[in-house]
């Protein structure tokens, strides 16, 4: 496993990040792993050499924290681990249970804190923008969380690009810390990031670690064009309806079924590859529910694409509106 610095951070990060979502068994969730079956897919991940988690609180609300916590315990020193958690969705009943103002925000890492039985997150990352609260409010909270040692860095999910350079003038002109990082929805299927999020992130030395590199299983297969769900999750995820599902997305996944056979290798291996060779990313977030999810992803860090290849995999990409953020 190769580790990299999280953008212009020292922070050294595994070039995999495990996305804790699937883990933490909740009605919301039918696809989500319980703690005992999640074990062994977090202990085959340390042994590849992932040490970057990546959860938020409000999945499986709060239960994939828990698991979280438990788990990367059993296997790693809090020193090696690299924990990451997000704020925004609703977590208490309310109008001021959700979003990015302070009352909001001092409450949840807080709370976040206790479930994951730590006395500090290593980033803490605003799930999306909140346009109720003033970018200026939220800033000085986050500030606030960095100064009282609760979290190390920030960074922020899915936005515009304006409004992610706002938040950091903002912190740079008040001498706050400035994002670290940006979880974006990159993958095969949607890459309308490279228009301005991209190339933000590169000439500001902001790490991209992009959330969903498989299209939410889509790019393994797990749907047809005649409208069979392979899998649980392909049936019971809603929010996979509204990102994927257009002629142009099974456009893209064919060629890479294709490319991915002349290769010689597993679709999600070459996708995630893919993705690995994009500039700026630094880390792709990876959900596993099955050992072999985990193999993929370990094996896609050592796979080196051609140009040529890169170019093929691209080719049958059309313009998208914006998915994933309002």
């Amino acid at each position: 496993m190769e580790y990299v610095n999280l953008g212009s951070t020292g922070l050294r990060v595994s070039r995999v990040c495990l996305g804790m979502m699937s883990y933490g068994a909740h009605e919301e969730r039918a696809w989500a792993l319980a703690e005992a079956d999640a074990e062994p897919i977090i202990r085959r991940a340390v042994e590849g050499g992932i040490t970057f988690f990546d959860t938020a609180d409000v999945y499986s609300q709060g239960a994939s924290e828990v698991a979280t916590g438990r788990l990367v315990a059993k296997f790693l020193s809090r020193d090696e681990a690299v924990i990451a958690t997000k704020v925004h969705g609703q977590m208490t009943p309310g109008p001021n249970g959700r979003g990015l103002s302070r009352k909001h925000v001092l409450a949840a890492i807080d709370a976040s804190l206790s479930r994951l039985g730590m006395d500090h997150v290593d980033l803490y990352q605003i799930h999306r923008w909140d346009p109720h609260t003033p970018i200026e409010e939220t800033m000085e909270a986050l500030h606030d969380i960095v100064r009282a040692g609760k979290a190390r860095y920030l960074g922020a999910s899915s936005m515009h690009a304006w409004q992610f350079a706002k938040a950091q003038h903002v912190a740079e002109r008040n001498g706050w810390p400035r994002f670290v990082s940006m979880q974006n929805h990159y993958d095969l299927l949607y890459r309308e990031e490279e228009r301005e999020m991209i190339g933000q992130c590169l000439d500001q030395g902001v790490g991209v670690i992009p959330w969903s590199p498989l299209a939410r299983g889509f790019l393994t297969g797990t749907r047809t064009r005649m409208g069979e769900r392979r899998t649980t999750r392909a049936e019971t995820d809603a929010f996979q309806d509204t990102l994927y599902g257009r002629d142009e997305d099974f456009d893209v996944a064919d060629r890479l079924t294709e490319v991915a056979a002349r290769r010689g290798v597993p679709a999600a291996q070459l996708a995630l590859a893919w993705l690995l060779h994009k500039p700026g990313v630094t880390a792709p977030i990876v959900g596993a529910t099955k050992p072999a999810h985990l193999e993929d992803a370990l094996a896609a860090a050592e796979l080196s694409l051609s140009a040529e290849e890169i170019e093929r995999l691209q080719e049958p990409y059309l313009p998208h509106p914006v998915l994933g953020h309002p």
